[in-house]
């Protein structure tokens, strides 16, 4: 998403969390290209998952059987603004992950490249994020826009 990125980028995010959406490897280079990209932290999280792991009760278990034993691999990572892995990526294991961040890495990595600062090219894009508080349903009961 990265319009998504870019709003939180213009809003000085050091550092992002992302869920990640499925344990492929392809995962870790785009996580690392978001770190490079924004010029932040990213904690990239991704649950370990076996069937084991799912109540025996469960309404829909026999959907389970065909399934591998780990269901979902993980591969949580910490990355530093510049792309390097600090710590991870966690895969087919529970576990926490830790790094040190160092916070003045971030302003250090910004002078080369300010996804939203210097490089953000006002002149030629402009993108808006309407943050005005909506209802997550509306009703309609005529055919007006």
């Amino acid at each position: 998403m990265p319009l998504a990125r870019m709003a939180m980028y213009s809003k000085g995010s050091n550092c992002i969390w992302l869920p990640l959406p499925d344990a492929r490897d392809t995962w870790q280079s785009t996580l690392r290209h978001i770190a490079c990209e924004g010029r932040c932290f990213v904690l990239g999280c991704n649950q370990f998952v076996t069937k084991s792991m799912y109540p025996a009760d469960l309404n829909a278990v026999q959907e389970l059987a065909p399934l591998p034993e780990i269901v979902c691999r993980g591969g949580s990572v910490i990355i530093a603004p510049l792309g390097e892995v600090l710590a991870g990526p966690l895969y087919e294991q529970e576990g926490t992950l830790f790094a040190e961040l160092d916070l003045a890495e971030i302003a250090r990595s910004r002078f080369d490249f300010d996804v939203a600062g210097h490089y953000a090219r006002p002149d030629v894009f402009k993108l808006t994020v309407d943050e005005k508080p909506k209802l997550p349903v509306v009703y309609q009961t005529t055919d007006e826009p």
